[in-house]
């Protein structure tokens, strides 16, 4: 990403004790099983996208903000997102966390912040992104997957 940043880039406190915070091990065990990657949204769309005969990349390390699927012929991207780690519906959550509140509500406001940076730079790349919340993915695939087929078919 570009070092000129357009706004402020929000400052995430660190998770540790000397902060205030304090992780019990069935905590720290439960977040250890959160996946970042091959997700069951993710998978199924994936599926779905080769099934259609269309060929894809998965996790780019070579293009910023590491997409699930890159369809390079076509210049595409695509992200499938967690509601709880990409602020959706972020208004009306932020109130309801109940610990940890002051680093939660940082590093997700980054993230969605990092999530527009990335967005912009692919753009200036040429490449066409679609973000998908997994909750969208698992209620309506097709819909999903139709919206990227009609791009790619033009």
């Amino acid at each position: 990403m570009s070092k000129n940043y357009p706004e402020e880039r929000i400052k995430v406190p660190r998770f540790n004790e000397e902060s205030g915070f304090y992780t019990t091990p069935e905590r720290s065990k439960i977040m250890g099983k959160i996946r970042g990657k091959n997700t069951k949204p993710e998978l199924a769309f994936r599926k779905a996208l080769w099934a259609s005969g269309y060929r894809y990349r998965i996790d780019s390390k070579k293009l910023i903000g590491r997409p699930d699927i890159v369809l390079n012929r076509y210049k595409t991207v695509v992200f499938i997102d967690g509601e709880f780690w990409h602020g959706y519906h972020w208004e009306e959550r932020k109130g309801k966390l109940k610990s940890n509140k002051a680093f939660w509500i940082a590093k997700i406001e980054r993230n969605m912040q990092r999530d527009k940076e990335v967005n912009t730079e692919l753009k200036k790349l040429g490449y066409t992104v679609f973000r998908f919340w997994d909750k969208q993915i698992k209620v309506d695939l097709e819909g999903c997957l139709q919206q990227v087929l009609d791009h790619l078919q033009r």
